[in-house]
C-alpha cells in the first residue's frame, strides 16, 4: 500500500492567505466552506494545513474539494469529529470574511488521467478530495473510466448527492455508486437538512445497504484498477483490509484516514 508523501511541491514553509466568502450548513454536523485568495500550489488530492481566526493556535490539516484555482479559488468539506479542538468550531463558527491561513501542501494521493480505470471509496467528508480529483480528471481529453463509491450512515449523510448526481450526468465516464448501512434516516430531526433539502439526490432503489468495506468486498479484486480510499479512521482500516482480502494487490491502494 501507498501511503501520501510527506511534502508536495517543495512550499512546505510557505503560508497563502484566503478569505471565507461561503459558509454553508448542510447537516447539523457538516459544513461546506468557500474561500477565495491567494493561489495555492497543491495538487489535487493533497491536503493543506490551515489556520482560522477562531482558534488561530489550532493547526489543521483539511483537503480541498476543488483543484487548483490560478483565480485562487478553495473549498472545504468539514465534518464535526467529536472531541475534536477545531471541527466543530468550523461547522458551527465559520464567518464570511475571516481569513485563513493555508500552508504546507502535502501528500501522494493522486490518479495518473493515462492510467488504469480508477475506483474512489469515500466515507463522509473523504469526498473532498475525490471531488477535486474527479474535477482535474475532467480537465483531461480522455479521462479513465472511474467509479466512485460514496458512503454514509444513512440517506441524509450523503450530504452531496445532489452534487454528485448532477456531476454523474454531465461526465459519462463517471459512475457513481451509494451507499448506506441504513436504508432509513434516523428517528430525529436535522433542521440543517431540512433547510438544505433539494429535489435532486439519490433515489432508493439507487441506494447499496451496507458498509463501504461490504460492498467494495462483494465486487471482488479490484487487480487492474487505480484505488483510493479515504474516510474516516475505521472506515479507511477496515477498506483497505477487505480490498487486500479479496485480492486488490496493495500497491495499487492509496489511502487518506489513517
Amino acid at each position: 500500500m501507498t501511503e501520501p508523501g510527506a511534502l508536495g511541491n517543495g512550499v512546505a514553509q510557505q503560508e497563502w492567505t484566503s478569505t471565507v466568502v461561503g459558509h454553508h450548513r448542510l447537516r447539523h454536523d457538516v459544513a461546506v466552506i468557500r474561500l477565495i485568495g491567494e493561489f495555492v500550489p497543491f495538487v489535487a488530492g493533497q491536503s493543506v494545513e490551515v489556520r482560522v481566526p477562531q482558534q488561530p493556535g489550532v493547526r489543521r490539516r483539511l483537503s480541498p474539494a476543488l483543484p487548483p484555482s490560478l483565480d485562487g479559488k478553495l473549498e472545504f468539506h468539514v465534518r464535526t469529529v467529536p472531541g475534536g479542538w477545531l471541527s466543530g468550531s468550523l461547522v458551527a463558527d465559520t464567518q464570511q470574511g475571516d481569513e485563513w491561513r493555508i500552508a504546507a501542501p502535502q501528500g501522494a494521493f493522486t490518479v495518473d488521467p493515462a492510467g488504469d480505470e480508477v475506483v474512489m471509496i469515500a466515507g463522509g467528508t473523504g469526498l473532498a478530495p475525490m471531488r477535486a480529483q474527479i474535477l482535474e480528471l475532467a480537465r483531461q481529453p480522455e479521462p479513465p473510466l472511474t467509479y466512485l463509491f460514496v458512503g454514509g450512515r444513512s440517506p441524509r449523510d450523503l450530504y452531496a448527492s445532489d452534487m454528485l448526481v448532477l456531476l454523474a450526468e454531465e461526465l459519462d465516464w463517471l459512475t457513481v455508486v451509494p451507499v448506506v448501512e441504513n436504508l432509513d434516516d434516523p428517528n430525529w430531526a436535522d433542521e440543517w437538512y431540512e433547510h438544505t433539502r433539494v429535489d435532486i439526490g439519490f433515489s432508493t432503489d439507487e441506494l447499496l445497504q451496507g458498509t463501504l468495506a461490504d460492498v467494495i468486498g462483494s465486487h471482488g479484486a479490484f487487480d487492474h484498477h487505480q484505488v483510493l480510499v479515504c474516510g474516516s479512521p475505521a472506515m479507511t482500516r477496515a477498506t483497505v483490509d477487505r480490498l487486500v482480502e479479496t485480492g486488490t494487490p496493495a500497491e495499487r491502494i492509496q489511502y487518506e484516514g489513517l
